[in-house]
């Protein structure tokens, strides 16, 4: 018995072999307004019911996603809309789509449970690609901006009904595009002057005078036609910017999806507008594809889990008197603009007039083109040697050096500003909700930072005058063994100062690091705070996707009426809401006076009192801080914008630095300027130099612009580094970069 199909969205008909003798064979059903089954092999409805071209059709049907290796192919329901909508779920049963005629490709067992299933992915073929596999005749693959779904049937016939159901989907919203009064416009205009040569010449006109009216013609021509070009080049980009929003917010009535298929879209899209892209090729050959992707391609992008209110309600917020909002129901925070400098004005209340200074909002772009390092090839191929000789590549680093890495815990210094403030007039408990949220918004930027920065040679320095933010800064190494960082930083009101050491445990898969040292900030009416740091774990190392995470209990110590405890919750294999940190303030008596809660990598809130347990709802809360958002062009470091600013060298800025100031340090710029071969090089160079420190720490080396309090106690700026910028004058400052020679350790034992 042989049935014929008809293929999705078209009047074409598939011969194929009869059901039932041994593998199921796509077999396409066709129903009014809900799903037909034909399962078990039978040839229920096995002929079909006549197939137009009707623009409400839906196809729908199982497909076989890569979710990882660990878990391998699972099945999926896919449903694809005419609107271009393809979203899929976990249970296997088809959702009854009310309204439309579904199209089912494949063989389909009906539903165990009238339970409708929940979705769990969302693509949109306006913003996505497809592209068969070239070594698997069942395997596909569809390209979003986020991710790249791996996906397969059981026979090659379901794989060419798919494809063609796809071309033919976005055929017909393309079609709807041409007819929604956009005319096509070309960008190539040409003009013919024979007609009128011709009847100039039968009027009489001299030829002379012909070409003369011909030349002036093809230049007033020539005008127009470069105005056009401009013209239909910003039209293209309009039209761009247009599909763009149009997919981001299609609303759920238009598209014909319920609501949590809505929400998906929209977190979908909210992720690519944060920049979180997978690059692609179209060009690239599919077992390319495979190789770049399947590692990648985890279960855990088909769960999202997150507030909705949070994410998309509308934005309506006022910044009173206070700097925070008290929210009504519904209403949720406005979000930042993508500039730092304009984020923090805005959140800035008290409005100080700093000056505006102009900073890169990229990296440069790369002069050669990266080679990717595998961790485990390295670790393979050093079996046995001393690895604290062995050199890893620049792969591994990010164009920043440890030293700077401090600083940019000062993102956000607008916060202790305010606090300053707060305390100056007579508010202490919201100067220490300030300075809370400040301690944990250092964390923010190390979300999706992968790469270790440099570790600085002995005696290195950084310095950050920025005065858009009322800040200078100033770091130091001050020991190689163990390996200390000391920091000085002043702003309106208030200093801050520290050191820090990282002690690191590897646990075969993991590194947990825990950070040793006090930091200070100290306000100019005499309140101090003292706090530490928490615990930092970085996992998959070896295998899978890597990511870091911070845990803990944050004591903020203050020595007048308020302290401050913060718990940074451990994230779990299991974990639905990750990164969250919850907290209080408490008198000297021990009692609770405000609630914090939030997560480190997105915003902190707070509510009067003790919170009467776990706080679920952010309708009473007031905000304190709130992350900026992502620069629009990023790179694999995930450099947020304020941190793309701290290797710059901005005019004339190299002439006034010491030549040990990390913007100097030549591996670390060629790997900004993408230039690896060189970075790479000069880091061998570098670190065979810094085993030199330990022996010269050993003769009596010390810091140039930091000492220890006492024995055990922290180090402290002793001053002197802004007077001798500003003279010009670093004879103390010898030439750490340069090649290695006996001048060079006896300057150092000298020191």
């Amino acid at each position: 018995m042989r049935v014929k199909e008809m293929h999705p969205l078209c009047c074409i008909t598939l011969e194929s072999q009869g059901i039932g003798n041994g593998s199921p064979e796509p077999m396409l059903l066709r129903t009014g307004s809900a799903v037909a089954f034909s399962g078990g092999g039978s040839d229920v409805n096995a002929g079909g019911s006549e197939v137009s071209s009707s623009s409400t059709t839906s196809v729908a049907g199982i497909l076989y996603k890569w979710t990882n290796y660990s878990k391998g192919w699972r099945s999926r329901w896919f449903t694809l809309r005419s609107n271009g909508v393809l979203s899929y779920s976990k249970t296997r049963r088809p959702d009854i789509v009310s309204g439309d005629d579904v199209i089912l490709i494949g063989h389909v067992m009906p539903p165990s449970s009238r339970k409708r299933s929940k979705t769990v992915g969302i693509v949109h073929l306006k913003i996505s690609s497809f592209r068969e596999s070239k070594s698997d005749d069942r395997r596909f693959y569809l390209f979003t901006a986020t991710k790249t779904l791996h996906l397969r049937t059981n026979t090659n016939k379901e794989r060419v009904a798919w494809i063609h159901a796809l071309i033919s989907t976005r055929s017909l919203f393309s079609l709807r595009s041409l007819n929604d009064n956009i005319p096509l416009l070309t960008r190539d205009l040409s003009i013919s002057t024979e007609r009128l040569k011709q009847r100039m010449l039968e009027e009489g006109i001299g030829e002379g005078l012909v070409k003369d009216c011909e030349q002036i013609m093809l230049s007033e021509f020539s005008e127009i036609q470069g105005q056009y070009k401009v013209l239909c080049e910003e039209r293209s980009y309009l039209l761009d910017a247009l599909r763009q929003l149009e997919a981001a917010n299609i609303e759920a009535e238009a598209s014909g999806i319920n609501e949590g298929e809505y929400q998906l879209m929209k977190q979908e899209f909210s992720n690519l507008s944060r920049g979180k892209n997978i690059e692609w090729s179209t060009t690239e050959s599919s077992d390319d594809v495979e190789k770049q992707d399947l590692e990648e391609a985890s279960d855990e992008e088909e769960t999202h889990f997150f507030d909705t209110d949070e994410y998309f309600s509308e934005p309506t917020i006022s910044y009173g008197p206070l700097g925070v909002d008290h929210m009504d129901n519904g209403v949720r925070l406005k979000n930042q603009a993508n500039d730092v400098n304009k984020a923090e004005a805005k959140n800035n209340v008290f409005a100080y007039r700093y000056p505006q200074v102009e900073r890169r909002k990229r990296l440069p772009d790369p002069v050669e083109k990266e080679k990717g390092v595998s961790l485990w090839s390295m670790i393979k191929d050093n079996i046995g040697k001393d690895l604290t000789r062995v050199c890893l590549p620049v792969y591994f680093n990010e164009p920043l050096s440890s030293l700077q890495k401090c600083f940019e815990d000062f993102e956000y210094s607008y916060l202790l500003d305010q606090a300053y403030e707060h305390g100056k007039a007579g508010n202490s408990l919201k100067r220490i909700l300030y300075v809370a949220a400040f301690a944990v918004s250092g964390y923010a930027s190390s979300e999706g930072r992968h790469c270790k920065p440099f570790n600085p040679l002995l005696g290195e320095t950084y310095e950050a005058d920025y005065p858009e933010k009322g800040v200078r800064f100033f770091s130091e190494k001050v020991s190689h063994h163990p390996t200390l960082i000391a920091c000085h930083c002043e702003g309106k009101g208030w200093k801050f100062w520290g050191d820090s050491n990282l002690r690191s445990k590897f646990w075969g898969r993991s590194i947990q690091l825990d950070p040793d040292g006090t930091l200070t900030l100290e306000f100019d009416d005499g309140e101090i705070f003292q706090w530490n740091k928490v615990t930092t774990s970085i996992y998959n190392l070896i295998l899978g996707n890597i990511y870091c995470d911070h845990h803990g209990t944050m004591h903020i110590r203050g020595n007048r009426e308020y302290s401050c405890k913060l718990k940074f919750k451990e994230q779990s294999i299991l974990e639905r809401n990750p990164h969250q940190v919850h907290g209080f303030v408490e008198d000297m008596m021990g009692k609770k006076i405000a609630t914090l809660f939030g997560k480190w990598d997105e915003s902190m809130y707070f509510i009067n009192g003790d919170g009467n347990g776990k706080v679920k709802d952010k309708s009473d809360a007031s905000l304190l801080w709130k992350k900026n958002e992502p620069p629009l062009n990023l790179t694999r470091y995930n450099l947020t914008s304020f941190a793309i600013t701290l290797n710059e060298l901005t005019p004339g800025l190299k002439d006034k630095l010491p030549p040990t100031d990390s913007r100097l340090r030549p591996d670390q710029r060629h790997l900004e300027n993408g230039e690896y071969d060189k970075a790479n090089a000069e880091k061998l160079r570098l670190e065979t130099r810094q085993r030199m420190s330990r022996k010269l720490q050993e003769n009596g080396w010390k810091p140039r612009w930091f000492e220890r309090e006492s024995k055990e106690g922290s180090f402290c700026y002793v001053g002197g580094y802004w007077e001798a910028r500003e003279q010009g004058k670093w004879d103390g400052c010898p030439n750490i970069f340069g090649e290695i020679s006996e001048d060079l350790v006896n300057s150092f034992e000298g020191s």
